[in-house]
């Protein structure tokens, strides 16, 4: 089944790793984005075969505070929140 985990480690600072699943391959977008929902980071946009990925995000270039991260294909879409502290 499609599923995407919370970072690991969160709060983090600066490197948090995501690690997302999908049962069938297909076109994954996996992007970061701050409060006001501004896109930050495009972590992944490809297609990808099925299985169970672990994407490192290095936020070294982003200040502190609340992000959110997305992960979308065509049939799956799950935001969570990652917190950034410096």
């Amino acid at each position: 089944k499609f599923s995407l985990h919370q970072n690991y480690p969160n709060p983090f600072n600066p490197v948090t790793n995501i690690k997302f699943s999908i049962p069938k391959s297909g076109n994954v977008s996996l992007k970061v984005y701050d409060i006001l929902g501004r896109e930050v980071a495009e972590l992944v946009d490809e297609f990808k075969p099925q299985g169970n990925y672990l994407v490192d995000f290095n936020a070294s270039f982003l200040s502190s505070g609340v992000y959110f991260y997305r992960l979308e294909t065509s049939e799956f879409t799950e935001v969570k929140k990652m917190v950034l502290v410096k």
